[in-house]
């Protein structure tokens, strides 16, 4: 591979186990170490680390070695704060015109939501949750915006993975996403805002019982 696209791929691959927990808050790793892993030169492996601690998954400490951050709840507020408005805007253009397609997207996402509950494969419960939403935007032609949220969402997701992982009761945020396309189907914003609004702060709730449950992976 060539270096950029080498360090495009050590890049996705840390970030993955960092969101998957694969590497833990707090977990030590090193350049050589990563490398050595992969069978790459450090220098990709310091140009994905770099990029990730922009991100705020990694901390590096100068002459003492790089960690996978903690997660931080005022940057998980900051993302849910963002979303929560965004959504809400974007929710509301949904309830006027949205795009029959991706209406059939969001009803196969519901129903594939349906296996993985089954499953009870949590990871790929995220996934179809993150396509979920993203869809919303796509239908309402602000699919930009929504990867701009991505790129200042890295706490949040993280909580939300965490809390899938250790709650199976995953039924409360299926239903939410079925009155949400209901809502949409049936041209009924005020159902729909409140729905999305309810959506996107069942975290500050559950935030609490993570930190009790796992206080060593919060900053």
């Amino acid at each position: 591979m060539q270096t950029g696209s080498t360090r495009d791929h050590i890049y996705s691959l840390l970030k993955e186990e960092i969101l998957k927990f694969r590497l833990l808050p707090g977990d030590k790793i090193s350049e050589k170490e990563i490398s050595d892993k992969f069978k790459v030169s450090r220098t990709p492996v310091r140009e994905s680390f770099i990029q990730l601690s922009q991100e705020g998954l990694l901390d590096i400490y100068p002459q003492k070695g790089t960690c996978v951050s903690l997660i931080d709840l005022n940057l998980v507020e900051e993302g849910r704060f963002m979303r929560e408005h965004l959504e809400i805007a974007v929710i509301q253009l949904a309830c006027e015109v949205f795009p029959q397609e991706k209406l059939f997207s969001l009803e196969m996402n519901l129903k594939m939501q349906e296996m993985c509950m089954q499953e009870k494969n949590y990871e790929k419960l995220f996934q179809l949750d993150e396509e979920f939403h993203q869809t919303i935007f796509d239908g309402c032609n602000k699919g930009s915006i929504w990867y701009v949220i991505q790129n200042m969402n890295m706490h949040f997701k993280r909580l939300r993975m965490l809390r899938l992982a250790t709650n199976l009761n995953w039924g409360g945020i299926y239903n939410q996403h079925v009155l949400i396309v209901e809502a949409i189907r049936n041209k009924k914003p005020e159902v729909a805002v409140k729905m999305m609004k309810e959506h996107l702060t069942m975290v500050i709730f559950d935030q609490e019982t993570l930190r009790k449950e796992y206080p060593t992976y919060f900053k």
